[in-house]
């Protein structure tokens, strides 16, 4: 019989994930000064599973807090709104990033063939349902406010 998980059975796994990132940050460092080599389309694919995961903890986080708690929901709301952003940009940098092994091949997003499209668009499929569910919740106007134009009031 499966027992259902506990909220204190997950800190655990998102302290491990935190512990992850931080390793591959100091790998990538090290790599960095022994190497003139750029981040790679696999690093930003990753990173952008990462964040979406984490995008969408984000989300049930928000709504879990508004209720009993509306200020602190709206600033979760924003953070929610901040790293979409932030998801969007990597998704756009991915594409910016030349393709290793075949420089014929294309990269841009094509919404309508990525059930059947190559392996190497799954960060666009997953960015495309995300995005689906962050403009049921999100306004485009909110969507587009600048990072640095959060001016949430105080908590004092």
């Amino acid at each position: 019989m499966n027992s259902p998980t506990h909220t204190d059975d997950a800190h655990p796994y998102l302290r491990a994930a935190t512990a992850g990132i931080r390793h591959h940050t100091r790998s990538l460092a090290s790599r960095a000064q022994h190497t003139t080599s750029s981040a790679d389309r696999m690093h930003l694919d990753v990173l952008h599973a990462h964040l979406t995961a984490l995008h969408q903890l984000l989300d049930q986080l928000a709504e879990a807090a508004r209720p009993p708690h509306p200020a602190a929901g709206r600033h979760l709301a924003t953070a929610h709104t901040r790293l979409w952003q932030a998801t969007a940009a990597v998704h756009d940098a991915f594409h910016l990033l030349p393709v290793a092994d075949d420089t014929s091949a294309e990269t841009e997003c094509h919404p309508e063939r990525l059930p059947k499209g190559p392996h190497v668009l799954t960060i666009c499929q997953r960015h495309l349902a995300a995005g689906h569910v962050v403009r049921r919740k999100t306004t485009p106007s909110d969507l587009n406010t600048p990072l640095h134009g959060h001016t949430a009031p105080s908590s004092q």
